[in-house]
């Protein structure tokens, strides 16, 4: 058996955080072998203030380095998932849900069969554990950045076939109760083990309730594209913070929420707040016109807005080393409890969805890491037992 021993003043484990910690690795199945603090005489990289966390994971990405999930194309769709996966393993990502935006049945099914076959195989970067459709069954009146052609009505044929193309990667859909027949398609997603998040959504807080009775177990970007908390009309935003079993999305950009409001979320839903980066194929670019799926964007500074309406958020250019990274210095998150928001908790998400051993280090699990300098940012990042990104080798 071939190992490495990682030695660093912090490991995050499953258990809280060891300082200093020991990591074994079995390289050659990819494996954590051992956890705990350091001992013994086995030879070992020393990583001294180093972090050593489980990868991130981040269960809303659209893009990244000019990569888009939505396309026509099978080998320009395969090509962007390979990028995707290099530039968000940087960010120290080692597992993702490639998302799509609402778009034509053709698109959807060559998006879908593409990311399909990038799970069943070894990506360059991080692994793409399934799809995330986010669409096309969403509310006209809060499309935000949805494509508008593109929207329709929940269609359980539709639903049939997208789920044969996903060939059982298809983990998770975002859609809006209010719809007629958003019921019958949260029943059957359930029943097929794909997590039902609601989101671009108008329900008032009794149709959020009813599905979430229903199945429905997630929010996908909780406040941007639904109606906002009142205190008289609680709506899905009431509805999701009120309930224990549903996981609550944050794009923290400190465009999409504010930071406070994010520090509050955090104190109502303790273990329940599941960072993501809302990412869009105008990060890593330089600002100008890009596009999000048939939509045209513009980029200037770290935000991305509809170039025909400007002041509409178009998802974000967020990685998921600067989400954490904010969630601790701006919203005010203890580190443990912001890491666990792009780890553990995530990956609870996907265990829901029949993809267990993502966002945690233990004894027998995938040896998915990351290396965090002091300041958070990523030094290496490694992924099934191999250095993804190792810029300095660290891990070599």
């Amino acid at each position: 058996m071939s190992g490495l021993v990682l030695r660093a003043a912090r490991v995050l484990t499953g258990g809280g955080i060891l300082e200093p910690g020991e990591v074994g690795i079995d390289l050659e199945a990819g494996v954590v072998s051992s956890l705990g603090p350091p001992g013994g005489d086995r030879e070992g990289r020393q990583l001294g203030e180093h972090l050593v966390a489980p990868g991130f994971v981040d269960v809303h990405v659209h893009g990244g380095d000019g990569a888009d999930v939505n396309g026509v194309d099978p080998a320009s769709l395969a090509e962007s998932l390979d990028r995707l996966s290099r530039f968000h393993a940087a960010h120290g990502t080692t597992t993702m849900l490639a998302t799509t935006v609402s778009d034509t049945p053709e698109r959807l099914a060559a998006s879908l069969t593409a990311i399909a076959a990038a799970a069943r195989r070894r990506l360059p970067g991080g692994r793409i554990a399934g799809a995330h459709l986010e669409g096309p069954f969403l509310a006209p009146s809060r499309r935000g950045a949805q494509d508008p052609s593109t929207l329709r009505p929940p269609d359980p044929g539709e639903l049939d076939r997208l789920l044969g193309l996903a060939s059982g990667s298809l983990a998770m859909v975002t859609l809006a109760p209010e719809l007629p027949g958003a019921g019958e398609l949260i029943g059957r997603l359930r029943r097929e083990g794909v997590v039902v998040a609601l989101g671009h959504s108008d329900a008032d807080f009794e149709t959020a309730e009813a599905a979430f009775e229903a199945g429905a177990s997630h929010v996908t970007h909780l406040f941007n594209a639904m109606a906002p908390l009142h205190h008289r009309r609680p709506g899905l935003v009431g509805a999701a913070l009120r309930r224990r079993d549903v996981t609550l999305e944050l794009v923290a950009d400190l465009h999409h929420v504010h930071p406070a409001v994010m520090a509050l979320v955090a104190r109502l839903a303790p273990g329940r707040v599941v960072a993501v980066t809302d990412c869009t194929p105008a990060a890593g670019l330089p600002p100008g016109r890009r596009r999000l799926g048939r939509l045209e964007v513009v980029l200037e500074g770290d935000r991305v807005e509809l170039a025909d309406e400007p002041g509409t958020l178009a998802g974000s250019v967020l990685t998921m080393d600067r989400a954490v990274a904010n969630l601790v210095s701006q919203a005010g998150l203890p580190l443990e409890e912001a890491l666990a928001a792009a780890t553990a908790v995530p990956g609870r998400l996907l265990e829901r969805a029949g993809l267990p051993g993502a966002g945690q280090l233990v004894v027998g699990g995938p040896a998915d890491l990351v290396v965090l300098g002091p300041g958070l940012e990523v030094a290496a990042t490694m992924v099934a037992g191999r250095a993804v990104h190792d810029p300095a080798g660290l891990l070599r």
